[in-house]
């Protein structure tokens, strides 16, 4: 099973922000978007990610200030990014040891999907379900 298998159910839709935009906008977004986080980009780069987690350790950090600082003060930079033909079992790991819950998709440099943890769960728990029905149905044929 790949991360294309993925998009292809949840779609690639992608919400971007850009690095100057205020962690206000950031928060207002990912709420009225119901996501977790938000692909930070410039002229179709990615440059990183914004997430609840950034937003609650700012507010922490800096009190109500946080909410005019442009996002580039707060955000993961260097992300780790995957390509649609990724296995999600690599993908798990790689989210594991990056602890990151959150991975952009790119295809041929280009943003074509994000990918988060409950998404790949969700994906494998899918997986073993097919997997024990077709175990059970071959076991109902043979008795």
């Amino acid at each position: 099973m790949t991360i294309e298998s993925i998009l292809r159910r949840k779609g690639t839709n992608v919400t971007t922000i850009g690095p100057e935009a205020s962690i206000k906008t950031a928060a207002d977004w990912l709420r009225a978007k119901n996501i977790g986080a938000l692909v930070v980009t410039s002229e179709n780069a990615v440059l990183g990610l914004i997430s609840e987690r950034e937003i609650v350790r700012a507010f922490s950090r800096y009190g109500e200030a946080t909410g005019s600082m442009p996002v580039k003060e707060i955000m993961q930079y260097g992300v780790p990014t995957v390509s649609p033909d990724e296995s999600v079992n690599r993908v798990m790991n790689l989210m594991t040891r990056h602890r990151v819950r959150h991975m952009p998709v790119l295809s041929g440099g280009k943003l074509a999907g994000i990918v988060s943890i409950g998404d790949v769960v969700k994906h494998r728990l899918d997986d073993l379900e097919l997997e024990t029905n077709v175990l059970r149905d071959v076991y109902n044929v043979a008795r």
